[in-house]
């Protein structure tokens, strides 16, 4: 009788090994992550700050053009909303962090350096799936508010308070909309997790990353439901006082990201990656000199 031996498919056991290890994470490990990406906060906060200044911006912006509008129901939605795509807005800050890891120079000018990444395309890839989820809850927000109130627009601010919060259609408003919302904010949290960080650091690709999120998420549910707790609590707290308030959460988020990933996925075992810089990095007191310089200056 012939011996008949497995046969693998090509390929299908170096992708296997491939695979990214993910570790069980505990709630200290969460801890840490804030820790640490307050320390980057902290070595880099100019440059956070500058990178972080279109959120309050944007909040102000919004804040004024519903006011007295009809899309005043959207508010919260809309100021929610932008927690979806707050991973993929963070790719600078998760760059700072991996240069202050790896030991090289940190300034303002590095943060755009994640756009030469070879995986940039997946990113905007992955970023438009994240844009395309907060139409999706937008336009679930105002389905849920249209079938509690009809079209009828609010007419003010204490007008639409009153009516939120002393009607039962307001409170099937409230309830149905944050179960809606906790169900939109899972699905990305699960995907995003730590998708971008991967991206950048082993230049994965959009399905590679996802996968190795939803792994992550999957073996630790607990731990990134409470994540997931800790950057709400902290956008709402920064979106307390005008909005102000998220030009150090943004950051302080992005930094602790970039450590919960490393926390959470295996290093790859090539090590650190580094990227060599192609630009002259000018400091902000070489202003007004470079201005005159007519050709580049030799480096050593």
């Amino acid at each position: 009788m012939a011996t008949i031996y497995p046969v693998d498919i090509p390929g299908s056991v170096a992708a296997r090994s491939a695979e990214p290890m993910v570790h069980r994470l505990s709630f200290a490990d969460l801890y840490d992550a804030l820790r640490r990406g307050w320390e980057d906060f902290k070595a880099v906060p100019s440059h956070a700050i500058m990178l972080c200044v279109i959120y309050p911006v944007l909040g102000l912006a919004l804040a004024r053009l519903v006011l007295g509008y009809s899309v005043l129901p959207l508010l919260f939605p809309l100021a929610a909303g932008f927690a979806l795509i707050g991973p993929f807005a963070a790719l600078g800050l998760y760059e700072m962090s991996r240069r202050r890891e790896t030991g090289e120079d940190i300034s303002a000018w590095h943060a755009f350096d994640m756009l030469r990444s070879p995986s940039f395309g997946a990113m905007l890839g992955l970023g438009a799936i994240l844009l395309a989820i907060f139409v999706v809850w937008i336009a679930t927000a105002q389905a849920i508010y249209v079938s509690a109130f009809g079209y009828a627009p609010a007419a003010a601010i204490p007008d639409f308070a009153t009516r939120v919060l002393t009607t039962p259609e307001g409170w099937m408003l409230i309830v149905v909309g944050c179960g809606v919302g906790l169900l939109f904010a899972i699905a990305a949290l699960c995907i995003s997790a730590v998708s971008f960080p991967m991206m950048l650091d082993r230049q994965a690709g959009i399905a590679e990353a996802i996968a190795t999120s939803l792994r992550v998420a999957a073996r630790n549910p607990l731990q990134i439901g409470a994540w997931g707790l800790i950057v709400a609590a902290l956008l709402v707290l920064g979106s307390l006082p005008a909005f102000l308030g998220l030009a150090v959460v943004v950051p302080l988020l992005g930094h602790a990201t970039w450590h919960l990933y490393r926390r959470a996925v295996e290093p790859s075992a090539s090590g650190p990656r580094t990227r060599p810089s192609r630009r002259i990095r000018r400091s902000a007191a070489d202003f007004p000199a470079t201005l005159l310089q007519w050709k580049p200056r030799n480096e050593v």
